[in-house]
């Protein structure tokens, strides 16, 4: 069986700034309104359910919360420097960015990318929910804007 959350839908969407340094045109400050999807595979469980929608939509608008209106900045990005203290500066590619640390975000990540997010936002949800042991596997989806996703998935127990 398959439970899914679509952001779209179901309003799990934040907007947020990005650059991947050295990418033609992704290397220039810009943002997107990013979607959250969820898919869980399994079979129903406790009360006839995979898992219980509510504690999945309030983490993944958490989790958008946290990002919306920052600047996404990868901490382990091979192609940049960054320092992080009254302010975050990032150089990269002959540019120097200069942020307040409220206004940024650092992820667990190599790059800001779509395919970076999912990855990051699947290990959230996992770090944030115990899943129940009749789900097998769980897919996320970050769509960058219409037509544009990138998914990550996981098998479960």
């Amino acid at each position: 069986m398959r439970l899914e959350i679509d952001g779209r839908d179901a309003g799990i969407k934040f907007s947020a700034c990005h650059f991947i340094p050295g990418h033609d045109k992704c290397g220039r400050l810009h943002g997107h309104a990013y979607i959250i999807r969820l898919v869980l595979h399994g079979e129903k469980g406790e009360r006839s359910m995979i898992m219980d929608f509510v504690p999945l939509k309030q983490t993944l608008r958490e989790i958008a919360g946290e990002f919306d209106h920052r600047v996404l900045i990868p901490g382990n990005c091979k192609h940049m420097e960054l320092s992080i203290g009254e302010e975050v500066v990032i150089k990269a590619q002959g540019k120097r960015y200069v942020f307040p640390p409220e206004d940024v975000v650092v992820i667990d990540a190599e790059e800001s990318s779509a395919e970076e997010l999912a990855q990051v936002i699947l290990q959230m949800v996992l770090e944030r929910i115990p899943m129940p042991s009749n789900v097998k596997g769980i897919e996320i989806g970050v769509d960058e804007e219409l037509g544009q996703s990138a998914w990550v998935s996981k098998q479960l127990g």
